[in-house]
């Protein structure tokens, strides 16, 4: 099967990852930014797919914006993967952080209804929505506790969603997605500080240590490319259901961090100190998934784990440093 998407948030990791899984299968895809004459998009040009894609500028927060890109394009499938993703930044900026979640997923929600459209639409909805998870992982039937301005506009996005499916009949699904990542996530993730931190010890570039906060909080890691191919099995089911997606694994924060220093053949304790004024306000230590129905009705398994995970962010930093040198060829791998 194949038609045409629209991607809200198409500059981002997962909407830049998704646009190419979709081009790759014959989609013809389009994307909104919020000013598509002053993004540069770097994350699609770094993909190799800038101009496969149709850019839209529109601003998720303004209805009328939003039913005029939809109806431009006439879209089968719309992914909504806008909106502040820090769960750091959040706390910071959180009325910012949940009207970009909420209101953003409800303008596209209403616009669908309205303009009567028969498009299937899917929002990212976060893990940081349960809380603490339970030791067996959470799954769908595991209720929310949200503890950052971040999780309290994904948990309301998320029921937005599920409300118009069940009280409009829209197709609209939503995946509960963990931790997952890729060379496209900016520095302000502790993965990519972690990894570009310990990339710059090893080259002789940073002298101080780095600096973390709790590293006892436990995640589950997974291959951003690989998410997105459960994403747009979503739509292509034959109901709307919401899916956690995620490895079923998980390692805490130090085991993270010893990998990619073991990856550049160093010893993390040498050159790591944890902060405690760098914990969060309301930090999650335990957040793990049980992601059987994925498997179940998806026929999705994650195929990446923690480990390997680290040690392809580290190559794909190094190959990006070696590509800007002069005559350096590019061999970091993004997906």
């Amino acid at each position: 099967m194949s038609g045409t998407a629209l991607i809200f948030g198409v500059s981002g990791q997962d909407g830049s990852l998704l646009a190419r899984h979709l081009l790759d299968r014959g989609w013809g895809v389009h994307g909104a930014s919020r000013d598509a004459r002053r993004n540069e998009f770097g994350n699609l040009q770094r993909l190799g797919i800038r101009d496969s894609i149709a850019i839209h500028s529109a601003d998720p927060g303004d209805r009328r914006s939003v039913i005029a890109v939809i109806e431009a394009p006439a879209p089968d499938h719309i992914y909504n993967m806008s909106g502040q993703s820090s769960v750091g930044l959040s706390f910071e900026q959180p009325v910012e952080t949940m009207e970009s979640n909420v209101v953003a997923t409800l303008n596209v929600l209403e616009a669908i209804r309205t303009i009567k459209a028969p498009v299937r639409f899917y929002a990212a909805a976060s893990s940081e929505s349960f809380g603490e998870t339970p030791s067996g992982g959470a799954d769908e039937t595991t209720p929310f506790r949200p503890r950052s301005p971040y999780a309290v506009g994904k948990a309301a996005a998320y029921w937005a969603v599920a409300n118009y499916r069940e009280a409009y009949g829209l197709f609209a699904a939503s995946a509960i997605l963990f931790n997952h990542e890729s060379p496209l996530r900016p520095e302000r993730f502790v993965t990519q500080k972690i990894v570009k931190g310990a990339v710059r010890i090893a080259k002789g570039a940073a002298k101080d240590p780095l600096e973390l906060g709790n590293l006892d909080v436990t995640r589950d890691w997974g291959w951003a490319a690989e998410f997105v191919e459960a994403i747009h099995l979503m739509l292509l089911s034959e109901r709307a259901e919401d899916f956690v997606l995620a490895t079923g694994r998980h390692a805490t924060l130090r085991d993270f961090t010893a990998e990619v220093f073991a990856a550049l053949g160093l010893d993390w304790k040498e050159h790591v100190v944890s902060r405690p004024d760098l914990k969060r306000p309301s930090d999650i230590v335990l957040s793990t998934a049980n992601p059987a129905r994925a498997a179940d009705r998806l026929g999705w398994r994650a195929r990446t784990f923690m480990p390997e995970v680290a040690r392809r962010l580290v190559q794909a930093e190094l190959g990006s440093l070696v590509a800007t040198e002069p005559h350096g060829p590019a061999e970091g791998e993004l997906g």
